[in-house]
């Protein structure tokens, strides 16, 4: 059975994705995704998706704003943009999104049923149930305005949904996942993000089935009419606070993520071995495997930096997604935290993924094993590298932003004063 492995707080962003980095990151959202699939296949890829710190730092990498709920409809859109031409090769197919999208879905799931051969009658009903569920079933204060259902052609899927609460400007996000799933009502969730408020009424947790019995049995026994003349006698001030747990009862511990709501990024927000683990793999591995192996024009140093953080998004175990702002240092944020996105760099990096897997394609895959060794690396180094501070990093950065082609939603970054 699936459960949730972890939940965070996502502040409330408003604002669109300007097309400049839009077409990059669905250009670089997709090459990691071919990827991922060409080393661990598709199901590996949907447990990732599943995994609500690792799609946190997956939409950092790819420039979007590093602690955003904005990352969830940017990754969700990047990634239908650009597996769609690619879905009868990958067997993967994009459904649902933001708003209008979102009610497209079961028309979606029924045509691609249709194409490949599964039953998307029973997709679009998982779609509605899962929707329902975290609208319904877990009154958690948050509307949904997300859906987004991935599925693959052997009917496996995971969806990834997102509510907002507007007064607080607050998101929550819900991952599922159908591997293990066996019911809709007994903690069925892969994942729940979003800002904990204490005591929540959610009706899909196992715990809440005597609760679900007792409802049905008594609309039978008073009728809906009755039930809402007895409610509205209810004084809310005086309900009955929920009963402690059982001595010795287990209550699951999740992990918790919680994304501020500033824009800038902090040394607090990054596991600083982790980082110096990635910049010492860069300048150990970088002249011997890109300038050597891979041999793609304009790769220098800054670009091999960008990719060994992208490597541990391919090669990553879940526990080293804990700090999803030191993605943002691949290739900044659009906001300009921590720093202008550096076009130049991001492009050099999708250039060597791309030419990575075309060349495992054709069973050549010292280029997608160059990228491997870069995070192996990166993990042995990280106990006894050293190196510059976050803050000092990110100074640098935006002192050279200029150079790396670095752009922002406030335009081109200027080169320095003299």
């Amino acid at each position: 059975m699936s459960r949730r492995s972890g939940s965070a707080d996502l502040p409330l962003h408003g604002g669109r994705v300007p097309q400049w980095l839009a077409t990059r990151m669905t250009r670089l959202g997709t090459v990691i995704t071919q990827a991922i699939v060409h080393e661990y296949g598709r199901d590996e890829l949907l447990r990732r998706l599943a995994h609500p710190f690792w799609f946190q730092s997956f939409g950092a990498v790819m420039g979007m704003d590093w602690h955003s709920s904005g990352i969830t409809t940017s990754v969700i859109g990047a990634l239908k943009r650009g597996l769609q031409p690619l879905s009868g090769e990958l067997g993967i197919h994009v459904c649902g999104g933001r708003g209008r999208h979102s009610r497209a879905t079961p028309g979606e799931l029924l045509a691609i049923g249709e194409r490949v051969g599964i039953d998307g009658a029973a997709l679009a009903a998982a779609s509605r149930m899962v929707a329902k569920v975290d609208s319904a079933a877990v009154q958690d204060g948050f509307d949904l305005y997300l859906h987004g259902f991935i599925v693959t052609d052997d009917g496996h899927w995971v969806v990834v949904q997102q509510g907002m609460d507007s007064e607080r400007r607050q998101a929550r996000r819900y991952h599922w996942l159908s591997e293990g799933l066996e019911s809709f009502l007994d903690d069925p969730h892969a994942a729940v993000d979003g800002p904990g408020r204490g005591s929540i009424i959610n009706l899909a947790d196992r715990r809440a089935r005597a609760s679900r019995t007792a409802q049905v049995a008594l609309l039978h026994e008073l009728g809906p009419d009755r039930i809402a003349r007895e409610l509205g006698l209810i004084d809310r001030g005086n309900a009955v606070p929920a009963a402690p747990p059982a001595p010795g009862a287990q209550m699951e511990l999740m992990p918790h993520l919680s994304m501020p709501d500033r824009h800038e990024v902090k040394a607090s927000d990054i596991v600083t071995r982790r980082l110096h683990g990635n910049l010492a793999a860069a300048a150990e591995n970088g002249p011997k495997d890109f300038s050597g192996l891979l041999q793609v024009p304009g790769v220098g140093a800054r670009t091999v930096r960008a990719l060994a953080l992208v490597a541990e998004v391919l090669h990553g175990a879940p526990c080293r997604f804990t700090d999803p702002a030191r993605f943002s240092l691949a290739h900044g944020g659009k906001d300009r935290h921590p720093f202008p996105v550096p076009l130049k760099v991001m492009d050099h990096t999708i250039g060597v993924l791309k030419g990575a897997v075309e060349g495992a394609k054709l069973g050549r895959d010292e280029q997608l094993a160059a990228i491997r060794r870069l995070d192996e690396q990166a993990r042995r180094l990280e106990r006894v590298a050293t190196g510059p501070s976050v803050d000092e990093l990110i100074a640098r950065e935006r002192a050279r932003s200029h150079a790396y082609g670095g752009r922002s939603i406030f335009g081109v970054e200027p080169p320095p004063a003299v």
